[in-house]
Parts: structure tokens; C-alpha cells; sequence
């Protein structure tokens, strides 16, 4: 059995690890909790699968803030580690640089690995997006694209697209303000350039040039575009550190991200009791034995004494930052995200679900109940439970439907509710936090009626299908819940975890009888 973490419906990246926490394998998920889930739902898997499910003994995974950042961070995992599942599928993958290169007039061109004297952009997840960006500053700017300046001139010149250094219609100092401009641009810092384009846009239109403004605009969002950075491949000269944390139940959930020159390299957790001067002491400790990084990004201000032991310990200044804005505030965010994905997940999902649903306390334990049947025959009911967060399989329950006949959901729905809690009540053994019920209010009105008349108080609600829509008692419509907050996908896994264990049952019958 394969040691799997909580999974979260976030996007980010995971790692297939064998017994010596070798990596196997890495991908990349828009959502890790159904990516990860689908290797263990196929009935009849390819071989690489089989073989990949068969050799793991465990998986860890990273959040990250995309699916876009988890692309990157998937090609940084991959090179760094080279898993045998990978090779075939991911050999020396590389998302290419925009370069503006290191001459008197400098070119732009595209650059496989950012090497070399020139400047480097990037890197870009999308050819096309960093094929029209680059077209786009470099018409823009009239910069050359040749590969040496040839002896007269060529057609870019003639239609207006390179200002023609080649030929000296443009001195060398014109040529670097455009380049200056054109890197500003790169670089994000596109304010001052956008509002002149939106001018000229606003004239082109104003003169039925629609054409032109047409283009303009797609122009103009091109580099608004660029101006959104990847937080996890930002390219910076030096390396970073970021730390973040999480208390609980007074034990402190610490992880550390170390960023290569702008790339997430390694992801490191920490787990140990809480102490007033926890963070402080972490970092002495860990750097005594650890390359100190140029930059050390942090949630929290600490003592000037500890930038001095970490310049100390790399013999050159070392940087403590405590960002409120800005990429590196998102870094810490976004470390932030994986402790609660890993280590927190079950407690928020609670807390979030009691806020949503007006509940009096957090729903630590959760019944879910669902029926299952074709046409009315063979109609079945399942009950599973979940505790803290995570199935309680052990006690999950079945039912074969004997009093509701044909198709009628909500009858079947009042049996299962009434046989399950009668029980419960006859061996005085305690009742859930919390009822969930597939379906709509006929569903809820048929569980509400078999609790009263058993003289039993639990919150009772109902979530149904179509549109994910929760209705509770005593409201004439349902609760204004959106499909992807954090509570609802939380009702849906349940709801979808009574769905599977219902059919699953029902599928059982079917064989049996067709065997029969």
C-alpha cells in the first residue's frame, strides 16, 4: 500500500518515492487530489503504471499557485532528479529565454538555456505567447534579429520592423535607449509604454483604423501579460531561502523552500514542539549545518544578531527579509499553502465547513448516505463516514433496501437514515456531527422526518447533484455556497465517495445475481 499525504484540489506537483525515498517519478497536476487519485482507479492500467504503483512505497507533493508553475517546477524536479519513469516521457525538456544579446547593437533572439554574456528573460512555459511578446518589443523597438549586421540592408528594414544598424541609420546611443526600453519591457516594467499604446489606440480608433487598433490591443495585452511573473522560476543572481510555519495544537509545522537563482530547487518539512523562541532557534540550528543562502525570506522580524551570525557563517552580507507584498510576500504564501495541504488540511476543511453551514462547532465527524439502483431494481444504500477529514472506512455501511420499492429515492433515503440511527440509539453508541444526504430537499425532508421521529438532534443537510446546490432545514432555497470554495468541494468528496461505495455494492448484486 502506497503511503499517500492528504490531497488537496490545488494545483502543484508530485513525486512517486520508492522505499529509500528515491524518486520514481514526477508530474504535474491541475488538481493533485484527482491526478493522483486516477492512478488508483483504473481497472486495467498501462505497464509503466503498474510497474510505477508496484515499486512506490510513498508519494509527496508540492502546491504551488498554477498550473503554470507547476509545469515549471515540474522540468526543475525532473532535471534535478532524473526518475527512470520520467526519461522517455520528459528527456531534457527546457522552456526557452528571450535574450537580448551582448554587442554594440544587440539582437533578440530566442535562447534555449539562459548562458552566455547576454540577458536573459524567462524562462516561458508558452512558444506562442514568447514568440509574440518577442515580435511584439522587437517591432516595437526596431531591434535587429540577424545573427552579424550584414553589409546592406534586408526586408525588415523596407517594411519598418528594424531600425537598420547595419547601415547606420541609427547611431549607437539611439539604439541603446531602445534596448534600454525593450528590457524594461522584459522586465515587466511596461506602466509607462502601455498608457502611450492605449493613446495611440484610442486615435487609431477614433479614425476607423480598427485594424491597427486591433492590433495595439493585442499588443497592449501581450505585455500585461509579461508583466505577470512566475513566482516559482522568477531568474534572480542570487540563492533564497523561505521559511514559513504553522501552529497547531502546540507543535509547529515548519517547511523551507530553497530557491536556486530564482527556481524552486528543494522543498524541506520540520515538525517539533512549540517554544516562544522556536524560529530563531530553528535557524541557528539548521544553518550551522546547512549552506546559508544570499537572501533568507521570513514571516516574522527577528534579532539583528541573527543577520550578522548568517553573514558571518557565508563571510558576505546576508539578507532577512520579511516581505508584505510582492512576489516574495506570495512565496511565503504559497509555503504557507503546502504545510496546510499537508499537515492542516483537515482541520481547516472543518472550520471552513462550520462558517459555511452556521454550525454551533466544526463537523469532526461526518456521515454521508446515497442510493444507488437501475430503474428501481437492485436498489441499494450506502453510508460512509469520514473523521477529522479523511474516510473512516472500517466504518463505512451498506445497505440492501427492503421496505421502499421501486423508484423512489427519498422512501429509500428515510429507510437507511431510520435503520442507521435506531441502531446507533439502541447501543447508545454516539451520533455524528454532522448528516449529509445525496440529493434535494424530497432527500432532506425524508432524513429531517426519520431523525425527529427517533427524538434526535444532528445538523441534517443535503447536497444535490446538478449543480452542487446545499439545502438545509427550514430554508425554502439552498445556501449560497460556490462549486469551488474550499467547504463545497469538501461536501462533494464525501458525496462522492457515498456515490462509489453505493455502486460498488450494486454492482456486487448485479454480479451475483447475473451468476444466479
Amino acid at each position: 500500500m502506497i503511503a499517500t499525504p492528504p490531497l488537496p484540489h490545488e494545483p502543484g506537483c508530485y513525486l512517486f518515492l520508492d522505499s529509500r525515498k528515491s524518486v520514481l517519478y514526477v508530474g504535474k497536476a491541475k488538481d493533485l487530489k484527482k491526478r493522483v487519485g486516477s492512478y488508483f482507479r483504473k481497472h486495467d492500467p498501462d505497464t509503466k503504471t503498474r510497474m510505477l504503483t508496484e515499486t512506490a512505497e510513498s508519494i509527496d507533493i508540492i502546491v504551488t499557485g498554477s498550473e503554470v508553475e507547476a509545469l515549471i517546477l515540474e522540468n526543475t524536479l525532473i532535471k534535478k532528479h532524473q526518475p527512470r519513469f520520467n526519461i522517455n516521457l520528459k528527456d531534457a525538456k527546457q522552456y526557452a529565454y528571450i535574450e537580448l544579446t551582448a554587442e554594440e547593437f544587440p539582437a533578440i533572439r530566442i535562447a534555449r538555456q539562459a548562458a552566455g554574456e547576454g540577458t536573459f528573460f524567462g524562462p516561458f512555459v508558452s512558444a506562442a505567447e514568447r514568440d509574440f511578446v518577442r515580435n511584439v518589443v522587437r517591432k516595437t523597438f526596431g531591434l535587429r534579429t540577424c545573427r552579424r549586421l550584414p553589409k546592406k540592408a534586408c526586408l525588415r528594414r523596407h517594411i519598418g520592423t528594424c531600425s537598420a544598424p547595419c547601415i547606420r541609420e541609427i547611431d549607437s546611443m539611439d539604439y541603446a535607449e531602445s534596448v534600454r526600453k525593450a528590457s524594461m519591457v522584459l522586465k515587466g516594467k511596461t506602466s509607462d509604454l502601455i498608457a502611450d499604446m492605449e493613446g495611440e489606440m484610442a486615435v487609431r480608433a477614433s479614425s476607423q483604423e480598427y485594424e491597427r487598433a486591433m492590433l495595439l490591443r493585442d499588443q497592449i495585452h501581450a505585455l500585461e501579460r509579461l508583466s505577470v511573473r512566475q513566482d516559482v522560476a522568477r531568474r534572480r543572481e542570487g540563492d533564497e531561502d523561505v521559511i514559513g510555519y504553522a501552529i497547531s495544537d502546540s507543535t509547529v509545522y515548519l517547511m523551507l523552500f530553497n530557491i536556486y537563482r530564482g527556481t524552486l530547487g528543494n522543498k524541506t518539512e520540520y515538525q517539533f514542539g512549540f517554544h516562544p523562541d522556536f524560529l530563531e532557534e530553528f535557524l541557528v540550528q539548521y544553518y550551522s549545518d546547512n549552506p546559508v543562502p544570499s537572501e533568507v525570506i521570513l514571516p516574522e522580524e527577528v534579532d539583528d544578531s541573527l543577520a550578522e551570525f548568517l553573514s558571518l557563517r557565508k563571510e558576505r552580507k546576508v539578507t532577512v527579509t520579511v516581505p508584505k507584498l510582492g512576489a516574495k510576500r506570495r512565496l511565503l504564501e504559497l509555503v504557507k499553502k503546502n504545510i496546510e495541504a499537508l499537515h492542516l488540511r483537515d482541520e481547516a476543511r472543518s472550520l471552513d465547513l462550520q462558517e459555511a453551514l452556521g454550525l454551533d462547532t466544526p463537523p469532526s465527524v461526518i456521515e454521508c448516505f446515497d442510493i444507488s439502483h437501475i430503474s428501481g431494481t437492485l436498489v441499494v444504500g450506502s453510508m460512509v463516514r469520514f473523521e477529522n477529514g479523511r474516510p473512516d472506512k472500517k466504518n463505512y455501511r451498506r445497505y440492501r433496501i427492503r421496505e421502499a420499492g421501486g423508484i423512489d429515492d427519498p422512501a429509500a433515503i428515510a429507510e437507511v437514515v431510520r435503520r442507521r440511527y435506531r441502531r446507533l440509539k439502541a447501543e447508545e453508541a454516539p451520533l455524528p456531527d454532522m448528516i449529509l444526504v445525496d440529493g434535494g430537499k424530497a432527500q432532506l425532508s425524508a432524513a429531517l422526518g426519520e431523525l425527529r421521529s427517533l427524538q434526535l438532534e444532528v445538523p441534517v443537510f443535503a447536497l444535490a447533484k446538478k449543480r452542487e446546490e446545499v439545502y438545509a432545514p427550514g430554508r425554502a432555497h439552498p445556501l449560497i455556497l460556490g462549486k469551488k470554495e474550499k467547504s463545497s468541494l469538501y461536501l462533494q468528496e464525501i458525496r462522492d465517495e457515498a456515490h462509489r461505495f453505493a455502486i460498488a455494492y450494486h454492482h456486487l448484486l448485479r454480479k451475483k445475481e447475473l451468476i444466479a
